[in-house]
């Protein structure tokens, strides 16, 4: 039996490949995005299989409908995937606050909403899987990136919890990690970076050189990874956090190593601050 999918930010990008990647495998999608009409060639191409839905993810309302039109369209929901996102590079002292609140929703709550729509009817199937799109950059750091970044780091925590509170019912939570891909991500990201204070050119302005350099050249194909999430959504357990490409794997493993030495420089310290005599057996069941 053919699966459904509910897919966010379907117009480019890893969005799009992922739409195909579904309807090649068989699938039947309801592609959104914030201008549908940029889908009209696939809808035109694959007829009946695909459905485009006009959604701006910060909505909770409009995720409400969205999942509401596929059910009603394909009669099920069983894949989501939480795709739509962007980032600006800019000093978080010289971001706009409204920019970074946009970012924020877009990032986050999106995710937030569309899972909110879509848990009751996978609750009810009794099956699903949840496949937030996130970044290693969700558990990774880069300077002039906090925006993009802290909704990131949120979505990976979401995800864990979420995993936890719905395993009970077949239902599936993954957050997928890529590294850099060749799609427009990095242009739209440093297309929007003001001059920068001076105080912030040595940091900031070092990796806004290094993304320039970067940009077109990233390791990550985003029809691989489509095929990657299209085999996820076929799984019956799936990690928490997935990292694709050798470049997530890389600056993952330095970060890491990294908070390892900080936690064993600072182990004492972590530690000074107990009663005495605490009793740590209890943390055993909450795991």
């Amino acid at each position: 039996m053919s699966r459904i999918w509910l897919i966010t930010g379907s117009a480019h990008g890893l969005g799009r490949s992922i739409v195909e990647a579904a309807l090649a495998a068989g699938d039947r999608v309801v592609a959104t995005a914030r201008s549908p009409e940029r889908l009209d060639d696939l809808v035109e191409k694959h007829g009946e299989s695909l459905r485009s839905f006009a959604l701006d993810v910060t909505d909770a309302k409009a995720a409400q409908a969205a999942v509401d039109f596929a059910v009603a369209t394909f009669g099920r929901l069983d894949v989501l995937v939480n795709n739509a996102g962007f980032g600006h590079f800019s000093p978080f002292e010289q971001t706009d606050p409204d920019d970074f609140r946009a970012q924020i929703d877009t990032n986050f709550y999106g995710v937030v909403h569309l899972s909110r729509a879509a848990l009751p009817v996978m609750r009810r199937q009794r099956s699903g899987h949840i496949i937030n799109i996130s970044s290693v950059g969700g558990r990774t750091s880069a300077s002039g990136m906090s925006a993009y970044q802290a909704a990131k780091w949120a979505v990976g925590g979401f995800t864990e919890v979420l995993a936890k509170e719905v395993a009970g019912f077949g239902v599936k939570v993954v957050a997928v990690e890529p590294g850099g891909m060749r799609t427009d991500w990095g242009f739209v990201a440093r297309g929007n970076t003001p001059p920068l204070l001076p105080d912030y050119e040595a940091g900031v302005g070092a990796m806004l050189a290094l993304l320039k350099g970067y940009i077109g050249h990233e390791v990550g194909d985003p029809a691989k990874v489509a095929k990657v999430v299209i085999d996820l959504a076929g799984r019956d357990k799936v990690p928490a956090h997935l990292l694709l490409g050798s470049d997530a794997l890389f600056v993952y493993g330095e970060a890491e190593a990294v908070r390892q030495a900080d936690a064993r420089e600072w182990a004492e310290v972590s530690a000074s601050t107990d009663f005495e005599g605490s009793d740590l057996s209890r943390l055993a069941r909450m795991r």
